[in-house]
């Protein structure tokens, strides 16, 4: 049985589609099992387009902005997690900065997670293979078990 899952979030609704599938596994476990759920955001845009006239450069964020950014997205795990806690489920939170599908793994082996359930888009195909997959490249090089919850096709755009 898992005891403690990672969950990727994005600040998305296809992000959290993930969420109530944990949900009803931590009901199905009935009270007093013990289920530790790890929400982690990823920062992975560390700069910005500055654009004066027609020109336009990258700028890195301030420390200062890069703080504010961090606060905004532990605030969202910590707001995105209240439902889980109220099943008595404990919470803790990630936020990291770097390319998404590294920083997953990594804080899935840190951590001592046994199982990472994260969203898919679904695409397939020629979409798939323009845009990645982060969800992907987790299934392929982690250690532990991935529960890919397909996003319902309401949330596709959101």
């Amino acid at each position: 049985m898992f005891s403690k899952v990672l969950v990727p979030l994005d600040g998305s609704k296809v992000g959290e589609a993930a969420l109530p599938a944990i949900e009803h596994m931590v009901d199905k476990l009935g009270a007093g099992t013990k289920v530790e759920v790890i929400l982690i955001g990823v920062i992975t845009l560390l700069r910005h387009w500055v654009v004066v006239g027609e020109a336009s450069a990258p700028v890195s964020y301030t420390e200062e902005e890069l703080n504010l950014i961090k606060k905004r997205v532990e605030d969202y795990l910590g707001k995105t997690g209240e439902s889980l806690k109220k099943r008595g489920v404990t919470i803790s939170t990630i936020v990291s900065t770097g390319n998404a599908a590294d920083e997953i793994i990594k804080a899935a082996e840190q951590t001592g997670a046994d199982l990472i359930a994260m969203s898919t888009h679904g695409r397939s195909g020629w979409k798939r293979l323009a845009f990645g997959s982060i969800t992907d490249k987790v299934m392929h090089h982690s250690s532990i078990p991935v529960l890919m919850v397909r996003a319902p096709e309401g949330t596709m755009n959101e």
